[in-house]
């Protein structure tokens, strides 16, 4: 359930998608000091856009680092690093083990067995580090995997349940800014969720696996109720997000917030109607 949270590239002025690599090149050596290659096997765009959110409203200092790396071994590139960047990569490798191991028990995965195997040690570690944390987003994970088994839970409760994981993960301490962080996570999760159960659709269809939408696999008017959906989520985000003091790297969030995120949407309904991709934008 990870992709989501992205940049949309083309939006991106060439400046902001250098700083945004770079970023997500510090969040990448972050994970290998902390869990090695396995670590930056894990990177996702959603926790680098966490990492860039968490940075631009906290202002650490911000050392930029010029380094080689397996992906670009021949040529030097910037990295973004700070003291938010091992939360980020801690949240980062969480989030990796409990879906590398809800795979492992969904279908056998031998791939994602495997690395829930290598994580194991890492989500000891983290929960060690963030006890508190740690307990409420397993605690959701169980409520969304006890609906799944279940069946017959609404979409909506079911896409809160992720919520609370993500809202959980966003909310780096306790402070004046936590609720804002939550109420971002949390219709992020909602979001995620339920995009993620609309592409499932058919899929779920065929197999007899757990979707809330069954019974609309052939309507052509669900990506435009999906979308709906998502457009009123994606406004309580920003609502969220604006209310944040933040100054540097908003065309960065923004592009996120505000297109990226859409990019998907945009691909499945395209697909949904057979037609290839429609072109990214909201609703």
């Amino acid at each position: 359930m990870f992709g989501y949270i992205a940049v949309n590239k083309p939006e991106l002025k060439i400046r902001e998608f250098d700083r945004y690599r770079a970023w997500y090149c510090g969040l990448c050596h972050a994970l290998k000091d902390r869990a090695g290659r396995v670590g930056q096997v894990t990177l996702t765009y959603d926790i680098t856009f966490l990492y860039i959110l968490l940075s631009a409203l906290y202002e650490p200092e911000t050392e930029e680092v010029q380094a080689r790396c397996v992906v670009h071994p021949a040529k030097k590139h910037t990295e973004l690093r700070n003291s938010l960047a091992e939360y980020a990569a801690d949240m980062n490798l969480l989030m990796a083990y409990y879906q590398a191991e809800d795979d492992w028990q969904d279908d056998r995965n031998a791939v994602k067995g495997l690395l829930a195997k290598s994580l194991k040690g890492q989500a000891a570690r983290i929960r060690a580090a963030y006890p508190e944390k740690c307990v409420a987003i397993e605690s959701a994970m169980k409520e969304v995997a006890a609906g799944e088994a279940a069946g017959g839970v609404p979409f909506d409760e079911m896409a809160s349940r992720f919520g609370r994981v993500l809202a959980e993960v966003f909310a780096y301490r306790k402070d004046e800014w936590e609720e804002a962080l939550r109420s971002m996570g949390f219709f992020l999760g909602k979001f995620v969720w339920i995009l993620d159960a609309a592409e499932d659709l058919r899929a779920d269809v065929k197999s007899g696996a757990y979707n809330p939408f069954k019974g609309r696999e052939e309507d052509p008017d669900f990506p435009a109720y999906i979308g709906q959906i998502l457009q009123m989520m994606m406004a309580e985000c920003a609502k969220a997000f604006e209310y944040l003091p933040i100054v540097e790297e908003t065309g960065i969030l923004r592009n996120v917030l505000y297109a990226g995120v859409w990019d998907r949407y945009a691909a499945w309904r395209g697909e949904w109607a057979g037609s290839g991709p429609d072109e990214p934008k909201e609703p």
